[in-house]
């Protein structure tokens, strides 16, 4: 007496092979396609920039800015705070700094940039926990910034910093056609 098998194994037609290897396929190719958008939303942006400030006792000071292509609504508006590409700049320090005469402690902040026709001016905010919304109530300092012309105007937001004195570090800002800058001093 031969056992019944539990299943009967049933030969595939031509068709419905097709079918299956298809629908193998399309799986597979979904599935990457997913891993591959949830790893790239994962990954940190390469539109974002680091320039860095040595001083002479090897402290230093560093900016993070976002240099993606800014939209219309992201473009600077005389007389209101601007948020290139839609992020403040955040300003990193080893060392307690002087803006404007005013004391920054060692920590994180975050800087918004007031540009008008005939001056710019750097904010410094304690907004590090929602820095897209600015909050006057969080500014520690406001400094007014020089500006100047650029001959060869960058296509995105340029950021750096100049070394100027052992313990004087001038940021710089170039936006289309302007360039602008203020010192921080170390204390």
């Amino acid at each position: 007496m031969n056992p019944r098998p539990l299943y009967d194994i049933k030969k595939s037609s031509p068709a419905e092979e097709y079918f299956m290897r298809v629908l193998a396929v399309c799986i597979v190719l979904i599935t990457h396609s997913f891993l591959a958008a949830t790893a790239a939303a994962e990954e940190p942006s390469d539109q974002t920039a680091t320039v860095t400030c040595d001083f002479a006792d090897d402290k230093e000071i560093t900016v993070q800015y976002n240099t993606s292509v800014m939209s219309d609504k992201d473009q600077p508006r005389n007389g209101r705070v601007w948020l290139p590409a839609g992020s403040p700049l955040t300003l990193f320090t080893q060392v307690p700094l002087i803006l404007n005469h005013v004391e920054l402690a060692v920590g994180a902040y975050s800087m918004y940039i007031i540009p008008n026709k005939k001056d710019w001016t750097l904010v410094v905010s304690r907004n590090v926990t929602d820095p897209k919304k600015y909050d006057e109530k969080q500014d520690l300092v406001r400094a007014p910034m020089e500006i100047g012309g650029v001959d060869s105007p960058p296509k995105r937001l340029q950021v750096s910093f100049a070394h100027i004195a052992p313990r004087q570090c001038s940021i710089r800002v170039y936006y289309e056609t302007t360039g602008a800058f203020v010192e921080f001093n170390e204390k």
